[in-house]
């Protein structure tokens, strides 16, 4: 397999599939049962994936992967006790307020993708738009933020425009279905990953991740780190990915 060599430091590198995947997804799971199984309220394992996500990000960075889209806050999660629900908000109020100064420095465009405009306070609304301004034009990695998203009610936010905007049925292709998504200027997934050991898509990119490539590991979250996720880009780099097409038709991965 042809690789290629990302430089760590003057005297180390790390050897990487000669094709990566642009756009890497991740199903950040587990933050809860890590705690538990050390002993610790499921809040500090919330607070320990808070902390892990910023190693990720500079691994993706580090690895030359363009987009990174990341399942923060479902519109199920709503259902959790309101204690919880509390203490991701607070998470993500701290996220807002400590992080994202440091990933406009380091070229790191924010952007949000989800519903802003239901069950979402005022004060964290408004923080998440100056994020998306203040970053909106560096080119580094695309930090795609899913928070009060689900892939279901993404489809319908799509309709509703699609129908608001009076395109003849006629007219309603999976090419415009697409662009009315939240990620419609960006390429969908190549690689889907989640963490924790679960072997489900939980309502996450349900349309974009319909010919991506799913890497599930049992890691929790917050153990998650960039030796993993360099497994799971050698994962995907071992793979033909078909779309339909024979083998014959393709060529692999890597």
């Amino acid at each position: 397999m042809n690789l290629r060599r990302v430089t760590e430091a003057p005297e180390t590198t790390v050897e990487l599939p000669e094709k990566l995947p642009r756009h890497v997804a991740i199903i950040m799971d587990g933050n809860g049962r890590w705690a538990k199984s050390r002993g610790l309220p499921r809040t500090e394992g919330h607070r320990q994936g808070k902390e892990n996500l910023r190693r990720i990000v500079e691994a993706c960075v580090e690895f030359r992967v363009e987009i990174l889209t990341i399942y923060a806050f479902s519109t199920e999660n709503w259902t959790r006790p309101p204690s919880e629900v509390g203490v991701l908000m607070n998470i993500l109020n701290l996220v807002l307020d400590q992080e994202v100064s440091k990933l406009h420095r380091n070229g790191v465009q924010v952007r949000h993708i989800g519903r802003l405009d239901h069950n979402v306070p005022r004060h964290l609304q408004e923080k998440i738009q100056r994020a998306c301004d203040m970053t909106r034009d560096n080119t580094r990695l695309i930090l795609n933020v899913a928070f009060n998203y689900g892939g279901r009610d993404e489809i319908v936010h799509a309709v509703q425009r699609i129908v608001r905007d009076g395109v003849p049925a006629e007219e309603i292709t999976e090419s415009l279905i697409t662009r009315y998504l939240y990620t419609g200027d960006l390429p969908d997934p190549d690689l889907i990953i989640r963490t924790s050991g679960e072997l489900r898509v939980s309502n996450f990119l349900i349309w974009q991740g319909a010919y991506s490539e799913y890497y599930a590991t049992p890691v929790y979250w917050p153990d998650f780190d960039r030796d993993e996720l360099l497994k799971a880009l050698w994962a995907y780099g071992s793979r033909k990915r078909r779309f339909g097409m024979t083998d014959e038709q393709i060529e692999p991965i890597g």
